[in-house]
């Protein structure tokens, strides 16, 4: 059932171990968010671990949210006395204001310490955020392996900027169970969870009932619907005969159907979306 993902392999306990025994050697977290999931891409693991340590929020996926959305978060986050940066990790945006806020960050720290030392950063996020992607951006050369399967990094990977900064990354860190059912299922819709451990046809349908309720013009548009079905199967359906997606015997093909709706979320062809909104 898509209500009880949960996946937590191995390697996942490794790495909130591995961050346990590096955080005394770091002076800040980047904390790699989806600014389309502002809430359900926030482990509240590594948030444990990490406590009061000093943190830079990276709404990552800007480009992909809903513009007005990302300053809601962005401002909710700087008010709770994080530092907040909407970044396109893929592109490069934003770029030059995350190493500018670094940089800034790094000459307040040796004021206060009375010495220089470059900084020390660790990277963490779950599966799939874009932690790579960043890392290849702020270092200028591709050094971290990058993919859009989460659980692509592996191992503990220290490197050094231009600048002399040093940083550490670490594997995308999920936890052992999701106690509301939407935040799996929202890690499920923006690729943080492999599509293979679930049914994607019913993944699908659960997201079309979300855009359905909560963007139905971008539904519309994207597929050229006149109208949206009562109920998400009607519209998945009319999505599917829309396209031409019929198996032999005049049947719906749920599975292709399915996959296209979910990548073309997922890329952004239905339209800047942000699934969790800021109240």
């Amino acid at each position: 059932m898509i209500e009880n993902i949960n996946w937590y392999p191995g390697h996942m306990k490794k790495t909130r171990e591995m961050i346990q025994e590096n955080l005394k050697m770091i002076d800040l977290v980047i904390e790699v968010i989806d600014a389309r999931i502002p809430i359900s891409s926030r482990n509240p693991i590594i948030n444990d671990i990490i406590g009061g340590k000093p943190r830079v929020i990276l709404l990552n996926k800007m480009d992909l949210a809903d513009g007005r959305e990302n300053d809601k978060w962005a401002a909710l986050y700087k008010s709770e006395g994080h530092y907040v940066v909407p970044m396109n990790c893929m592109t490069g945006a934003g770029l030059s204001n995350l190493l500018s806020l670094l940089g800034k960050i790094q000459e307040k720290r040796n004021e206060t310490l009375g010495r220089k030392r470059n900084l020390r950063m660790m990277i963490v996020g779950v599966p799939n955020v874009g932690k790579s992607s960043l890392i290849n951006r702020m270092i200028g050369k591709k050094s971290a392996k990058t993919g859009d399967r989460p659980g692509v990094t592996r191992g503990k990977q220290w490197l050094t900027l231009e600048n002399g900064m040093q940083l550490l990354d670490t594997p995308g860190i999920l936890w052992p169970k999701f106690e509301d059912p939407s935040v799996g299922l929202n890690l499920a819709f923006c690729g943080s969870i492999r599509d293979e451990t679930m049914d994607l046809a019913t993944l699908a349908l659960e997201l079309i009932k979300v855009l359905q309720e909560r963007y139905p013009q971008l539904l519309k548009e994207r597929y050229k619907l006149e109208e949206l079905g009562e109920e998400g199967l009607d519209t998945m359906e009319t999505i599917a005969l829309k396209r031409g997606f019929i198996l032999p015997g005049k049947r719906i093909d749920y599975e292709r159907t399915a996959r296209t709706v979910l990548d073309e979320f997922r890329s952004g062809l239905i339209g800047t979306i942000t699934l969790e909104r800021c109240e």
